[in-house]
């Protein structure tokens, strides 16, 4: 089996699990954390034994290249969240944050 049946290289910001929407990164969060691949399968229904084990070989054979990525996208990833938060709410999202404030108030 070739590394392409197991992953899909997307972009040089985007390697993901093929045929899922699942993310190398979240793969290998997981082994970090400590759970098995056997806790990963049921984590992430619909995805093979094999292809997670697959994907934890290949970090392990590619250490520094796979956490280099993840470091670029977690970065990029904060990045996009500190521009978003440093734009003004729209009115709307004021006003149902005073309301929750407010609910928050008389529920105190």
């Amino acid at each position: 089996m070739q590394l392409e049946d197991y992953l899909d290289l997307v972009s040089p910001d985007v390697i993901r699990l093929k045929g899922h929407r699942i993310g190398i990164e979240d793969v290998v969060a997981r082994y970090h954390r400590g759970e098995s691949i056997e806790q990963m399968a049921l984590e992430f229904p619909g995805v093979p034994l094999e292809q997670l084990y697959a994907t934890i070989a290949y970090y392990l054979h590619n250490r520094a290249v796979v956490d280099t990525y993840i470091e670029r996208v977690s970065a990029a990833y904060r990045e996009r969240m500190q521009a978003y938060d440093a734009q003004p709410a729209s009115p709307l999202t004021q006003r149902l944050r005073a309301l929750r404030a407010q609910q928050e108030q008389h529920a105190a």
